[in-house]
C-alpha cells in the first residue's frame, strides 16, 4: 500500500504511557485525582498557592452563587509579576521567553528581562494615553512579539484587553469595541500571510471611519513597512511612545476577581458574546494544566503552540501559562505552507522543540500533504503532541502518533473552550492509557457528566457534556450581559454548565467529544454526530479530510451531506464518490451513509484553521451565502457551489 493512502486499524487499540515517559513524568500516578475528588476546593487552593506567587493570600477558595462565582477570595496578586518578575528575581532574566519566528524567515529572541521591561514601558506607555484601572483595550494584531506585549502591559496596570483576531473585519472590529467601550486600539500597520503582506491599519481606518466613537487613541507597531495613512492626534507609532516611555512602572496588586481580559465568541444568530476572564483562578489553572497536560520542564524544554493569540488557545498557552510557568516558547507569524509545505517541520528540528500543540485540521492538512515533508526533519526532540479546537478522529490520531511522535510520544488530546478559559477534558501524560480519537477523563479538579434530555446523568453512551461543579477558569459572565450569561450556559440543565457540545461514554469509561448539538443531525429521527460520519469518511483509504452537514430533506428532516478532499494519487469521480458512501454505510451503519458525497479541492476555513460548516450547509440548502470575509480564502465556497450544483452522487 503506498504511503498516499496508509491506512490503520485503530478501533481497539489503547496507548499506555511509555515507562521511560512515566518514570520522569510532573504526575505519573492518580493521586492529583483522588485528592480533588477528596475535596476539590482544598486541591485548587493548593495549586494557586504552589503554582502562583501572591502578595496577599486569599481566605476563601471559592463563592458559588450559580452562576456566578469568586475564587480565591480576598487574594491579591499581579499577572505580569507572576510571568515576569518573579522569574527575573530568582535570576532567571537572561531565559529567553519566546523565541519569535517571522513568516518571511526574520527571527528574534526575547529574555525574560528584557520583556519585562518592555512591557513596564508599555504600560506606561497606556497610562500617558489616559488608560487606567478598569478601562478597555481592544488589541488588533498579527503574531509578532509587540502582542503579548500588549497583553502583559494591560494586564499590569489593571486594562482589561480585547484581542480581536486579525483576520477579522472592520464590522467585527466595531461590533468588539461599541460592546467593551474600549478606549484605545493597539495594532500593526500588518503582518506577513502565505508570502506576503497583509495589511491590517486599513481595516482598523475603516472601522473607526464607520463607527467605534469611543476609540480616542490608535498605537501601530511597524511590521511590514507598509506606510499606513496615520490621522493625527489619534494614530501614534509604537516605536515613538516606546523611545519616550520610562521602564519605571511597579506591578500594581489585583484582586483575584479583577478582569483580566474579555474575547469575544461568535453568535450565529445574535451579536457576539464578551466572555469575561478574571485574574487568579484564571491563572492558576491554566498554569497548572500546562505544567501537568504538557508535562513542561522549564529548565530544558522549547514549547509551541501553534496557535494564533487571537483566539483563546493562544491567551491561555502563548502568553499567560507558558509564562507563568517560566518557559520558552516559539512564537510563529505565519502559516503551516510557506515558503513550503515542511514549513512546521522545519521550525521543530531548528529550535528543537520539546512540545507541539495544534489543531486536528492543521494534522489532516498535513496528512494529505503526505508523510514526505515530516520525514525530511528531525522530529526525535518532540516529548509530548497535543492536539486543540475540535475532536479529532482516530485516523489523523494514529497519523500524528507514527509520523510526528514516532510512535512513542504520547498525545493529549484536549477539550475546552473559549468559555471555560483552560483545559477541562484531556489526558495526563504520565498517567492515562489513551485511545485514539478519545480526549480521555477530565482533568483533576473538574467534574464532567454526560446528561440525557432530561437532565439525567449518563453512566455509559451518548449525551449532553455538562460540567457539574464550578472551577477556577470558568468565565464570570458575559460583558454587559448577566442574564444572557444564566440564560446561554446554566438554563438548560438546573445547577449545570451546558457547554453546548455532545459526548459519549464508552464501556471503559472514556470520552469521546462529538462535536457541538447543534452539528447533531437527526435523520429520521436518529441523532448521528458529524464527528462521526467525518471520522468514517476519513477512514476511508482515499480521503484526507472530510466536513459533512445536515441539510433540510423533505423526507427525512435532514440529509447527510458529505465534503471530501482526495488524498494525492486519487482522482475524483462518480465511482469513488459511491465507494466512500458506502463505506460510511459500513462503518457507522446505513442511516448514517451521506445522501450526497460531494467531492472538493479544499473546504472553507478561517484563518485559525477551522472549517465553517455554516457556510456549507448554505451551499448544501441552496442559500445565499453567509460573511465570508474571515475565511482564509472566500474563493473556496464558489468552487464548491458551483461543483454541489453540477451534480452530485446521490442514490
Amino acid at each position: 500500500m503506498s504511503e498516499a493512502i496508509e491506512v490503520y486499524e485503530v478501533e481497539d487499540r489503547t496507548f499506555p504511557p511509555d515507562p521511560a515517559f512515566v518514570a520522569q513524568a510532573n504526575t505519573n500516578d492518580r493521586s492529583f485525582y483522588e485528592e480533588a475528588d477528596a475535596d476539590y476546593e482544598a486541591f485548587w487552593a493548593r495549586q494557586a498557592r504552589e503554582l502562583l506567587t501572591w502578595d496577599t493570600d486569599f481566605h476563601t477558595t471559592l463563592e458559588w452563587d450559580l452562576p456566578f462565582a469568586q475564587w480565591f477570595v480576598g487574594g491579591q496578586l499581579n499577572v505580569t509579576a507572576n510571568c515576569l518578575d518573579r522569574h527575573v528575581e530568582a535570576g532567571n532574566g537572561d531565559k529567553i521567553a519566546y523565541l519569535w519566528e517571522g513568516e518571511p524567515g526574520d527571527t528574534r529572541t526575547i529574555t525574560y528581562a528584557e520583556l519585562l521591561t518592555e512591557v513596564k514601558k508599555f504600560a506606561n506607555v497606556l497610562k500617558g494615553l489616559g488608560l487606567q484601572k478598569g478601562d478597555i483595550a481592544a488589541v488588533y494584531m498579527p503574531m509578532i512579539l509587540e502582542l503579548p506585549i500588549a497583553m502583559l502591559a494591560c494586564a499590569r496596570i489593571g486594562v482589561a484587553h480585547s484581542v480581536i483576531f486579525g483576520g477579522f473585519s472592520a464590522d467585527a472590529i466595531i461590533d468588539r469595541c461599541d460592546d467593551a467601550e474600549a478606549k484605545v486600539i493597539i495594532t500593526a500597520d500588518g503582518g506577513y500571510r502565505k508570502g506576503a503582506a497583509s495589511a491590517l491599519k486599513p481595516t482598523v481606518d475603516a472601522a473607526l471611519a464607520a463607527g467605534a466613537p469611543s476609540i480616542q487613541n490608535v498605537i501601530v507597531a511597524n511590521r511590514c513597512d507598509l506606510n499606513p495613512d496615520m490621522v493625527e492626534g489619534r494614530d501614534h507609532w509604537w516605536h515613538d511612545l516606546m523611545a519616550a516611555a520610562s521602564d519605571d512602572c511597579p506591578a500594581e496588586p489585583m484582586d483575584a476577581e479583577q478582569l483580566l481580559y474579555i474575547l469575544y465568541t461568535s453568535g450565529t444568530t445574535s451579536k457576539p458574546k464578551g466572555i469575561m476572564h478574571t485574574t487568579g483562578g484564571y491563572l492558576a489553572q491554566t498554569a497548572f494544566t500546562h505544567k501537568f497536560v504538557f508535562d513542561i520542564k522549564p529548565e530544558t524544554d522549547i514549547y509551541w503552540c501553534a496557535a494564533d493569540i487571537g483566539w483563546v488557545t493562544g491567551h491561555s498557552y502563548i502568553v499567560y501559562a507558558p509564562l507563568t510557568n517560566g518557559v520558552t516558547s516559539v512564537m510563529y507569524e505565519g502559516t503551516p505552507d510557506t515558503p513550503h509545505k515542511g514549513r512546521f517541520w522545519e521550525i521543530i528540528e531548528k529550535y528543537k522543540i520539546t512540545q507541539l500543540y495544534t489543531a486536528p485540521t492543521a494534522i489532516r492538512m498535513f496528512m494529505k500533504w503526505g508523510v514526505n515533508e515530516p520525514d525530511k526533519f528531525d522530529l526525535s526532540s518532540l516529548r509530548v503532541i497535543g492536539t486543540v479546537g475540535e475532536p479529532i478522529n482516530p485516523e489523523a490520531w494514529m497519523w500524528y502518533h507514527e509520523h510526528i511522535g514516532g510512535g512513542n510520544t504520547p498525545i493529549v488530546d484536549t477539550w475546552w473552550q473559549t468559555e471555560t478559559g483552560g483545559h477541562m477534558i484531556s489526558p495526563l501524560p504520565g498517567v492515562t492509557e489513551t485511545k485514539p480519537g478519545s480526549a480521555c477523563h477530565a482533568i483533576p479538579g473538574v467534574f464532567a457528566e454526560l446528561v440525557d434530555d432530561d437532565g439525567n446523568v449518563v453512566e455509559r453512551g451518548g449525551g449532553y457534556l455538562t460540567i457539574a461543579r464550578p472551577w477556577p477558569a470558568m468565565l464570570r459572565g458575559i460583558w454587559g450581559d448577566p442574564d444572557r450569561y444564566h440564560e446561554t450556559y446554566w438554563s438548560r440543565y438546573e445547577g449545570r454548565y451546558f457547554a453546548g457540545d455532545g459526548a459519549k461514554l464508552d464501556d471503559d469509561g472514556y470520552l469521546w467529544l462529538l462535536g457541538r448539538v447543534d452539528d447533531v443531525m437527526n435523520v429520521s429521527g436518529h441523532r448521528i454526530s458529524t464527528t462521526e460520519v467525518e471520522s468514517a469518511l476519513v477512514d476511508h483509504s482515499a480521503v484526507a479530510e472530510a466536513a459533512v452537514v445536515g441539510a433540510n430533506d423533505e423526507l427525512t428532516g435532514q440529509a447527510i451531506i458529505g465534503y471530501v478532499i482526495l488524498r494525492g494519487g486519487s482522482e475524483p469521480s462518480k465511482e469513488l464518490g459511491d465507494e466512500i458512501r458506502a463505506h460510511v454505510g459500513e462503518k457507522l451503519g446505513k442511516i448514517a451513509r451521506p445522501k450526497t458525497v460531494v467531492i472538493v479541492p479544499d473546504l472553507p476555513k478561517t484563518r485559525s484553521g477551522k472549517i465553517m460548516r455554516r457556510l456549507l450547509r448554505d451551499v448544501a440548502d441552496g442559500r445565499q451565502l453567509g460573511d465570508t470575509t474571515t475565511l482564509a480564502d472566500p474563493s473556496v465556497v464558489a468552487e464548491i457551489a458551483a461543483g454541489a450544483a453540477a451534480g452530485s452522487d446521490e442514490d
